[in-house]
This record gives structure tokens, sequence and C-alpha cells, in this order.
């Protein structure tokens, strides 16, 4: 396998899926072979990556039948960057597991995971996961196969309890669950790390009020990463609505500045396509947060080797 990892936490809108699409284009754009794969079943990658969204029975099926997971290559035109797409039938999923489970026993769903996702790790450098809120069966699943676990928190309580809830789901895939009889699934499964997100540049108080909570949460078992995504809504807004990654909203608007003041020169009106002005201070957060996720699963992934 190579790095593999996803992101999580029990609460939704906390930036798991545009972490998910910006840190995996990252590394696709700066050579990496990455695959993503949405297994959030409302699938809003399909938003940042610009793509039309799926129902989600191709991988369905896959999972269940054992055969290759469905792969969008080079997606949007993206070289390196390739996606499995989920959707809405994925909320079938835990109904399906537990029904096959009661009936004839089988396979827990994390094997199944495993066993299609082996049939295509060869040709990747990176597997990312974008993951639900609240659906504990493919939580549960994709932690059984991954190597490290992510955790973006906003700055509200709320996420800080959705930390709280993927804390114990780890530990369950990485120790076992005593209480239901649950043996350990991924005893070499570690934090990633936890990574603020939609926080302000300027909140430095806040910011170290977030860091001593996580800190006091989880202990010195994952760091807290120093880069964060700052709050900047017109610029998310555009990335989604034109279905382009943060560094590509950068690269468009740049020169759509240099068409509106050529325009302006002009004395005539200048046509403005984006809400957001300037990408390039959003940009280089994720630019810098993929870098110390690229350092850490690095360490991770030579840690496992070595085991």
């Amino acid at each position: 396998m190579p790095a593999c990892f996803g992101f999580f936490n029990g609460k939704g809108g906390v930036g798991k899926t545009s972490l998910c699409a910006n840190t995996g284009g990252l590394l696709a754009a700066g050579g990496y072979r990455v695959l993503l794969l949405d297994f959030d079943p409302q699938a809003n990658l399909c938003r940042d990556l610009g793509f039309v969204k799926e129902d989600g029975v191709p991988l369905f099926s896959a999972l269940l039948s054992g055969s290759a997971p469905p792969i969008i290559q080079n997606v949007g035109g993206r070289e390196n960057l390739d996606i499995v797409p989920g959707g809405p039938a994925m909320f079938d999923l835990a109904a399906v597991m537990v029904s096959r489970q009661q009936r004839q026993g089988g396979k827990r769903l994390g094997q199944l995971l495993l066993a299609m996702l082996l049939q295509v790790a060869a040709d990747y450098d990176v597997i990312i996961f974008d993951t639900p809120p609240t659906d504990l069966t493919i939580i549960e699943a994709v932690m059984e196969v991954v190597h490290a676990v992510v955790i973006p928190i906003r700055a509200d309580d709320a996420s800080l309890d959705g930390m709280e809830t993927i804390a114990g789901q780890f530990s369950a895939a990485r120790d076992g669950d005593p209480e239901r009889n649950l043996p350990a699934v991924n005893p070499q499964l570690q934090l990633g790390g936890i990574c603020l997100f939609g926080v302000s540049s300027r909140a430095t108080k806040l910011d170290a009020t977030i860091r001593e909570a996580v800190e006091e949460m989880i202990g010195d078992s994952a760091p807290t990463f120093e880069s964060r995504i700052r709050t900047m809504e017109t610029t998310a807004f555009d990335a989604r609505r034109q279905g382009l990654l943060v560094h590509e909203l950068e690269e468009r608007s740049a020169g759509e500045t240099a068409s509106r003041i050529a325009a302006l020169r002009k004395g005539t009106k200048p046509k403005d396509l984006m809400l957001s002005r300037n990408a390039s201070g959003l940009a280089e957060d994720y630019s810098n947060l993929t870098r110390e996720i690229l350092v850490r699963m690095s360490t991770i992934t030579a840690e496992r080797a070595s085991a």
C-alpha cells in the first residue's frame, strides 16, 4: 500500500471535502500519482473537482462484488489525479452489511474495502479518503485500511465533540473495543494530525485556545499542524462554483485581474466573473498544510515499513 490517509470528523462542515480535494490536487500537481476516494454519500468532491455528480452505485457494487473500483482518471484534466466517485447509494451500505453478516457472517466492510483497493493500489503514490461525519460503518471500514487519520476542526465546541467521536473510533480500530467484543483491526493506525480549518489568520488567541483544547483531549499522540486554513468565504465560493481547486483559482484570479485593469484602461466596464479578488492567501495555506501532511505521512510510512 502507498501512503494512505483520510480526513475524519464526527461533525459535518469542518472542511474534510475541501481538504481532500485541495491537498490531493496539490500533490498531483507536484508529480505524485494520487487517488481520491469519495466515501461520503453526499459526494461533494464533485463540486470541488468540477465533474458531474454520480449516484455511487458503481462503488457500492464494487465493494460488495470484490471487483476493481470505478475510477475517473485525470479528473477535470488534472494529470496524476484520479478519483473513485461516491454518491447516495452509499447511504445503504450499512444496512446491507448488517443484513449480510446476520444471514451468513462473512467479511467486514473494511476487509472488502482493502481487497478492492489492493487491485489498484500499486498505481498510486498517495491514497486519500473523504469520509462522512456520521456513518460509523463507513468510518470504521476506512480506518481499517488507512495508515493515518487527519482530523480537521473549526473554532467551535461541536467540532471538538466531533473530534472526540473520531478519537473513540480510532482507539477501537487500533486497540480493539472489549465492551463490544471487537478486535483491533488496524494495530499500526496512527493519528496523522489535527488541522485548524476556517480560522481567521488574525485570531491568534483563538488559535492558541483551540490547540490547548486539542492537546488536552488527545495528549501527545498527534501533532496539531502549524499551518491552518483561514476563512475566505468568497474564494471558497468561487472555487466550488467553478469546479476549481484553490491554487487553480489563484491562477484564474490573476488573469481576471489583468483583464479588469485592461478594461478600466479602455474605459469599459469590466466583467467580474468571480467574487474574490485574490486567492493567493488561501492557496498558500493549502500549500503549507499539504507540505506538512506529506512530511508526516513520509514518517508514518517509514515507521510502518520498519515495524
